[in-house]
């Protein structure tokens, strides 16, 4: 008999760049209502897919109708109103290779997704510069919503990861497209969409600002490789939320050059957790709790989960490097890696780290628990940390 358990997760991770890691106004400010948003722009136009040619049964290729219809909505002369693109419910859309560029003409772009996209199942398909199967490229202020599904069909793509040559893993399997790709989309809002079995990562977000992601479910088999749920990379101002993450690889993947990432309220496992995050070159002054994670972090009114035996579900987190960072410390706990018992934290990177109390802080001093990894010149000093 097998048991698969998921891990409920409220994480902390970072650092207080004043009193606070995020604020409640900053939180709030992201955590907007889409509805409100959607009926308060009087939406003007709206542009269904069915009504450019596409078919909606599974089998014939919708691809032309996307595009002819992606034209209509972002061309729309709106003024300062909402352009929707409609894809309805109760059909199934097999479509290839997409690219929904912007500019466009209205101040927002509502992508009303009710229906089902499906990925071709062949792997010969052209992926595109952007190594993805949906793209939006420099839309601001997008929507993508709705009740309907984002099938990348990806089983056929995973078989070559799964197999091994003289020179090992077949180049077929680093050459596997992701599902969603978002480019230089200030002002993205992603909702309620189910997104399955992508050949690579599910959702990539690049060069974004201000984006909320909320309210999804991602799922791929366990042993899928390198399905991560959602991919960061050069975007500052980011909150995921609200979502359950249940993959072969990474649940949340933060890259180079973010900033401002909040993860809360997320539902992740099976996956690796949260990893690759590094903070640098970081002035603090008279800061609350300045370097932090917490594995047993619990948000208010929520139960914390515990799997078999009594035993916490917490996420991975692993792969974070802390350098460069010196300054004072209102907290008498300066540094404060909580880990889990069980998953605890790996790979947990310091160098060049120089904490004093403050007036208000006469001594301080760190705290770990089941934490590993290595620590160079750091005061205070880190005793878990080789």
């Amino acid at each position: 008999m097998e048991f698969a358990f998921g891990f409920t997760v409220f994480l902390l991770i970072g650092f207080a760049l004043g009193n606070e890691i995020f604020s409640e106004e900053t939180i709030a400010a992201f955590n907007l209502d889409f509805e409100n948003e959607i009926l308060g722009g009087n939406i003007a136009d709206s542009f269904n897919v069915m009504d450019y040619g596409a078919v909606g049964n599974g089998i014939a290729d919708d691809s032309q109708a996307f595009i002819k219809a992606w034209k209509g909505v972002c061309g729309a002369k709106v003024g300062g109103t909402i352009a929707t693109l409609v894809v309805p419910q109760g059909k199934t859309f097999l479509v290839n290779l997409l690219e929904f560029e912007g500019p466009c003409q209205a101040k927002s772009i509502h992508v009303q997704l009710e229906g089902t996209l499906i990925a071709p199942e062949t792997t010969s398909w052209e992926n595109g510069q952007t190594g993805a199967w949906i793209n939006f490229k420099s839309v601001d202020n997008l929507i993508l919503d709705g009740g309907g599904k984002i099938d990348g069909r990806g089983s056929n793509w995973w078989q070559p990861c799964k197999k091994t040559s003289t020179f090992g893993i077949l180049l077929a399997c680093n050459d596997r497209p992701g599902a969603l790709f978002f480019h230089n989309c200030n002002g993205l809002r992603l909702k309620g969409l189910t997104h399955l079995d992508s050949p690579k990562r599910h959702i990539g977000i690049n060069g974004c600002k201000d984006v909320v992601v909320s309210d999804l479910l991602i799922k791929a088999p366990e042993d899928s490789p390198n399905t991560d749920g959602i991919d960061i990379s050069d975007s500052t101002n980011v909150l995921i939320q609200d979502s359950t993450i249940e993959t072969g690889d990474d649940c949340v993947a933060i890259n180079g050059g973010s900033s401002f990432i909040n993860v809360t309220g997320v539902n992740c496992g099976p996956g690796h957790g949260i990893r690759k995050i590094s903070f640098e070159n970081i002035l603090l002054n008279n800061v609350d709790n300045p370097i932090i994670i917490n594995q047993f972090y619990q948000d208010k009114g929520k139960l914390r989960s515990y799997g078999l035996f009594g035993k916490a579900s917490a996420i991975e987190v692993s792969d974070v490097t802390y350098s460069d960072i010196q300054g004072t410390s209102a907290s008498k706990q300066a540094i404060d890696l909580n880990c889990d018992n069980v998953v605890g934290c790996t790979n947990i990177v310091m160098k060049n780290i120089h904490i004093t109390a403050s007036a208000d802080a006469p001594q301080i001093y760190s705290f770990c628990n089941n934490a590993h990894g290595t620590a160079f010149d750091v005061s205070p000093k880190v005793t878990c940390l080789s």
